[in-house]
C-alpha cells in the first residue's frame, strides 16, 4: 500500500548544489540551479522510513504568477525509480531510513525564474532556475570548458574603442555574481511590458533563449518601458547634465543597482558600449554564453536600402544626416540553437541593445544569427536587414557645391572593419570579420549580395589610375603633442595635373558627428608632373585641437582633391584616435582572500598645462565589493609630473580577477587602465 512520506524539515544543501551547478560565485544563502542537471534536498522525516516501491511523494514545481501546465510554468511528478534528465523528475538516492536523498532534475527547456517546489503536505521549497549551457539538450548548450569559463563564468572582460587602425583595449567589471545583480536581471524580466501585460505568458516565453534575449534588448534601453539605460551622445546640446558621462562607468554592477534604487527610473547615460556591456551582464548572470561585439566603421541605415548616401561640402566636412557611419558600435552576441530557423544558422545570435530603429514597434534589435548575415538571408528572423548593414552596407558620397549642384565624389570607404571582440583566455583582442562576412571581392561575397538583393558595391574603388589621394598619418600621435599628418596625391597619367587641395581636421564624436577645427589647410595650385607624388603636411598643435576633443579623443581628417581639367573631385577620409598615457598599477601586499590591499597608481600628465580636480577610482568583480572606490588628488599635477594616489581593496574570492582603473581631471578625462590580479586562498 502506497504510504506519502511525512517530512518534518529539509536541507537545500546550497553549498553543493550551488558548487555543482557553477552559482556558487551568487552565494550559498539560497539555492540556484541550472535547468535539466538534477540538485539533491535533504529531507527528514516526521515518522516512518523510506521505502523504495512504496513510499510516495507528489512535487509540484511552479514559476511566474500564472503558474499554468498549458503554458509550461507548472510541472507535476512524483517518484522514480531513476533521474529522467529529459522532464521533471525525482527519485531517491539514498538506502531506507528516516533521512532521504532526493534528487530532483528540471526540464531542460524549463522557463528560467524563480521558482516554488511544493513536497507533498509539508511545505514549499523556493529556488531560482537559470539556463543551463553545461546540459547538452538545453538550447545555450555549448560543449567547450573554456569558452564558458569565458563567455559565461567570467566577470569581467575586454570592450574595443579606439578606431580599426588603432583598436584600443577598455577593461570593464560585468559582475554577474555580486551581490543582488541577479535579483535584479530577474526584476528586469518582470518589468518588462509583455510581462506586465500578460505575466503567464511572459513567464512561459522564458523557456526561450531566443525569447529571453529579445526582451533584454529592449529592456536594457528605457526608450519604450522602464529600461535600464537612457541614451545620450556628445552631439547633444544638453551635454551629460543630470547624469553620468557613459566614459565615466567602469562597469554594469553600479548600473543595475542604481536602475533598482530608483525604482526602476533610467540610469543616465548610456552610449553603445555600455548598452552592449549591461545587455552582457544580464544574459551571463540568467545562463546565456554572451560576448560583447565591436564593429568598426559601422553603418546605421534608416531606411533598409542597404545604402548609406552621406554628403559633404567643398571643404569635405559631413552635412548632418540621420544616415551615419559610427567610428565603431558595439552589440552582443547571444550562444543558442535557432530551431525557429532552417538548420545551419545555430550559434552566435546578434543583439543590438542600442536604440537605433524600432524593430516590431519597439527599440530593440535581434537576435538574428551572424551565419544568416554573412550569407545575406534578410529575411531571417530578427532584424537581418539593419544588422547586415552595420557590416556590409555600400556607401555613396556626394558633394553639395556652393552654387547649389550635388555631384558623386570618389572615395574608399567601407563599413564593416575589424569586428572585434576579446579572445578567449586573454586580454588579446579577436578578430571575427569572417564570421560576418567574406573576404571583399571574393565570390562568395558576390554571391551574398545577390541572395540579399543587394545592388553590387557602387564604390568606385580607386585603382593606379588617375590621380590619386591618401591620408597618411605618423606613428606617434599622443594627446597633448604636436604632430603632423600628410595628404599624398599622385599623379597616375601620363599628362600635368593641376589641382585644388582642400585639407581640413576636426573633432569626432564615436558615432560619427563632427565638432570643431582642428586643423585647416587649402592650396590652390597644386601641380604634378607626370608620374610625380606630393606630401602635403597637415600640423595639428595641441593648442588648436585641445580645446575642440570630445572625449574619444578622435579627429576626422578629410582631403578633397580637384582636377581642373575633368571638374572631377576625390575624397579621402581618415580617423585618428589620440593616444592617451598609460595607467601604472602596482599591488602592495599579497593579494589573499580577504586581506586588505593597496592599488598604487600612477599617471603621468601629459599634456602641456596643469591638471586639477585629479581623481582616482577602482572597482573589479570580488574585489571592491561591486562598489567603486575613488581617491581624490589634493594637489595640482604639473605638466609631465606624476599623478599618484593609493586606493585601498579587499578581495572576496580567489582566483583571477581584473582590477579597473579610471584617471578623471579638468583637462584630461576618462582614462582607462587595468591590472590582473591572482588572489590567493
Amino acid at each position: 500500500m502506497a504510504q506519502t512520506l511525512d517530512i518534518d524539515r529539509w536541507n537545500l544543501e546550497c553549498e553543493f548544489n550551488n558548487l555543482d551547478h557553477r552559482t556558487d560565485l551568487n552565494g550559498a544563502d539560497r539555492l540556484i540551479v541550472r535547468r535539466g542537471q538534477p540538485f539533491s534536498i535533504s529531507l527528514y522525516l516526521r515518522s516512518g522510513s523510506y521505502q523504495p516501491g512504496v513510499s510516495t511523494l507528489d512535487c509540484v514545481a511552479e514559476t511566474g504568477p500564472q503558474p499554468s501546465e498549458q503554458y509550461g510554468t507548472r510541472a507535476s511528478f512524483g517518484l522514480s525509480a531513476n533521474i529522467d534528465t529529459s522532464r521533471w523528475s525525482a527519485a531517491v538516492l539514498s538506502p531506507p531510513g528516516d533521512m532521504v536523498a532526493l534528487s530532483i532534475c528540471s526540464a531542460p527547456d524549463a522557463p528560467i525564474g524563480r521558482y516554488t517546489l511544493t513536497l507533498g503536505q509539508a511545505g514549499r521549497i523556493e529556488f531560482i532556475l537559470l539556463f543551463n549551457p553545461w546540459c547538452s539538450a538545453d538550447v545555450v548548450y555549448m560543449d567547450s570548458e573554456a569558452n564558458l569559463a569565458e563567455y559565461v563564468l567570467a566577470q569581467d572582460g575586454i570592450i574595443f574603442q579606439g578606431d580599426y587602425r588603432y583598436p584600443v583595449p577598455i577593461p570593464w567589471n560585468f559582475g554577474q555574481f555580486e551581490s543582488g545583480i541577479l535579483d535584479i536581471c530577474l526584476k528586469l524580466l518582470d518589468m518588462n511590458p509583455k510581462c506586465l501585460r500578460n505575466p503567464g505568458k511572459d513567464c512561459s516565453g522564458r523557456r526561450n533563449p531566443i525569447y529571453v534575449s529579445r526582451v533584454l534588448s529592449a529592456m536594457v534601453n528605457c526608450n519604450d518601458d522602464k529600461g535600464v539605460l537612457w541614451g545620450r551622445w556628445p552631439e547633444n546640446d544638453e551635454g551629460y547634465k543630470g547624469g553620468v558621462n557613459p566614459l565615466l562607468w567602469k562597469g554594469s554592477v553600479e548600473i543595475l543597482r542604481n536602475w533598482e534604487k530608483q525604482a526602476c527610473a533610467p540610469v543616465r547615460f548610456g552610449q553603445c558600449w555600455v548598452f552592449a556591456a549591461v545587455c552582457c551582464s544580464v544574459s551571463r548572470a540568467l545562463g546565456i554564453p554572451c560576448r560583447v561585439i565591436t564593429n568598426y566603421l559601422s553603418a546605421h541605415d534608416t531606411n533598409n536600402n542597404l545604402v548609406i548616401e552621406r554628403r559633404i561640402d567643398e571643404n569635405g566636412d559631413l552635412i548632418r544626416s540621420r544616415e551615419m557611419i559610427w567610428n565603431y558600435h558595439c552589440w552582443v552576441e547571444s550562444w543558442m540553437t535557432r530551431p525557429d530557423l532552417k538548420p545551419g544558422f545555430d550559434g552566435w545570435q546578434a543583439s543590438d541593445p542600442t536604440p537605433q530603429e524600432k524593430s516590431e514597434n519597439i527599440y530593440c534589435c535581434g537576435p538574428v544569427p551572424v551565419r544568416a548575415i554573412k550569407d545575406g538571408e534578410l529575411t531571417f528572423k530578427y532584424d537581418a536587414p539593419f544588422v547586415f548593414a552595420e557590416v556590409n552596407a555600400d556607401v555613396i558620397t556626394f558633394m553639395k557645391k556652393k552654387d547649389g549642384s550635388t555631384s558623386e565624389v570618389m572615395n574608399t570607404t567601407a563599413v564593416g572593419q575589424k569586428i572585434s571582440t576579446k579572445r578567449v583566455g586573454s586580454d588579446d583582442r579577436e578578430d571575427i570579420t569572417h564570421l560576418y562576412k567574406y573576404p571583399e571581392g571574393s565570390n562568395e561575397e558576390r554571391e551574398t549580395f545577390k541572395k540579399a538583393n543587394h545592388q553590387n558595391k557602387l564604390l568606385h574603388q580607386q585603382g593606379d589610375h588617375g590621380l590619386h589621394l591618401t591620408i597618411k598619418v605618423s606613428s606617434d600621435m599622443r594627446k597633448g603633442c604636436d604632430f603632423d599628418v600628410f595628404a599624398v596625391v599622385t599623379n597616375n597619367t601620363q599628362s600635368e595635373k593641376k589641382c585644388r587641395l582642400v585639407f581640413g581636421s576636426c573633432a569626432l564624436s564615436y558615432n560619427g558627428f563632427l565638432g570643431g577645427s582642428c586643423g585647416f589647410k587649402d592650396l590652390l595650385n597644386v601641380e604634378l608632373p607626370p608620374g610625380a607624388e606630393r606630401r602635403v603636411p597637415l600640423r595639428l598643435n595641441y593648442s588648436k585641437y585641445g580645446s575642440q576633443l570630445t572625449e574619444h579623443n578622435l579627429i576626422r581628417l578629410a582631403a578633397v582633391l580637384f582636377d581642373y581639367a575633368t571638374n572631377e573631385a576625390t575624397l579621402a577620409t581618415r580617423n585618428i584616435v589620440l593616444e592617451n598615457p598609460q595607467i601604472i598599477v602596482r599591488i602592495l601586499g599579497e593579494p589573499k582572500e580577504n586581506r586588505k590591499l593597496a592599488a598604487e597608481i600612477t599617471l603621468k600628465n601629459p599634456l602641456p598645462e596643469p591638471l586639477e580636480a585629479c581623481c582616482f577610482s577602482i572597482e573589479g568583480a570580488n574585489l571592491t565589493g561591486g562598489n567603486s572606490i575613488s581617491e581624490r588628488l589634493a594637489s595640482t599635477v604639473g605638466p609631465g609630473e606624476d599623478a599618484k594616489a593609493k586606493v585601498y581593496f579587499t578581495p572576496t574570492r580567489s582566483g583571477l580577477r581584473k582590477l579597473v582603473v579610471n584617471f578623471d581631471s579638468d583637462k584630461l578625462c576618462n582614462v582607462k587602465g587595468y591590472r590582473n590580479v591572482i588572489i590567493g586562498k
